[in-house]
């Protein structure tokens, strides 16, 4: 297996492009590049900096052959995402990624943030979610820290908005249960999301 260095933007455009947590890179580049399940025995690609020269070579890559070059054939090089009209958080969420998270608090977060960039205009729905005496989101670290004692809050990354993490994984998950059905996701989708924690 080849490792290759990629910036961050096309990186962000591939892990968007995730439809189920565990699927690879190459799995989705296949898929983005219209490319068969067939096994790529070897691979050679070099990009240089502007991103005009791309040369291959290999020993089986559908329907290029083995000595033509890709600039060679007539397709564009750079692919533009499409912006999906149902944002989904499956599309961002990345099991490796999510597994790289320090502990059950990291895992939270980075779901959490997930959902936010998902569902920045409809995120707001999550400050309704409140236990019997907790008070679970808020828009402020004070707001959180000022409805209870021993709330720990926690910034969910690059939003507005704060979570309580002072509870045990159960609760947690219950959270993001609740979190997942309040944007709009099935039960089944709820209780997928819940158990990634």
């Amino acid at each position: 297996m080849k490792q290759i260095d990629i910036d961050d933007e096309l990186y962000q455009y591939i892990a968007s492009n995730t439809q189920s947590i565990g699927e690879s890179a190459s799995t989705i580049l296949r898929r983005l590049l219209n490319l068969s399940g067939e096994k790529i025995q070897s691979a050679n690609v070099e990009i240089n900096q502007n991103n005009q020269t791309v040369t291959t070579s290999t020993t089986s890559l559908t329907s290029v052959k083995p000595t033509e070059s890709m600039a060679d054939k007539q397709t564009p090089a750079v692919v533009t995402p499409v912006k999906q009209k149902n944002a989904n958080v499956f599309n961002i969420l990345n099991k490796e990624e999510l597994g790289m998270q320090k502990g059950v608090v990291g895992r939270f977060l980075f779901i959490l943030s997930a959902f936010y960039r998902t569902h920045k205009t409809d995120f707001s729905a999550v400050l309704d979610i409140k236990g019997r005496d907790r008070v679970y989101f808020a828009t402020s670290k004070e707001d959180l820290v000022n409805s209870g004692s021993s709330m720990n809050p926690k910034n969910i990354t690059d939003s507005e908005y704060w979570v309580m993490t002072n509870s045990n994984t159960t609760r947690k998950k219950m959270m993001l249960h609740e979190v997942a059905l309040c944007l709009g996701y099935s039960a089944e989708q709820a209780e997928k999301i819940r158990d990634y924690l």
